[in-house]
């Protein structure tokens, strides 16, 4: 199973970039995708997560992040808006579930800058 992550980049503050995380191959279902980010320095953390209709996002980006599931493309997409230079990291796409090849599999992305100028 692989995850191709787009959309990170370089942004001013108090602009918007939408993530986006298509996942492919042997993919019988999919049971929760999710995004991760690691600023420079620090170690990895969870930004948001969905798990069927079921939506959990970081307090740190609540009001700010949204993150949506579209189950007919295997893509998961993160919209920030009103982003922080605190934002600034490699965002890492994940996906749970069933493949046909690998039975159950819980992936990871390649990771995609964002760069958040103050």
């Amino acid at each position: 199973v692989q995850l191709v992550e787009s959309g990170g980049g370089l942004v001013q503050a108090g602009g918007s970039l939408t993530l986006s995380c298509a996942a492919s191959g042997s993919i019988i279902s999919i049971s929760a995708m999710g995004w991760y980010r690691q600023p420079p320095g620090q170690g990895r953390e969870l930004v948001a997560r969905i798990i069927g209709n079921i939506t959990h996002i970081s307090n740190s980006v609540k009001g700010r992040f949204t993150i949506s599931l579209d189950n007919a493309k295997n893509t998961v997409y993160l919209q920030m808006n009103s982003l922080k230079s605190e934002d600034t990291g490699v965002y890492y796409c994940t996906a749970d579930g069933n493949s046909s090849e690998l039975g159950l599999f819980g992936s990871w992305g390649q990771g995609t800058q964002v760069t958040v100028s103050s």
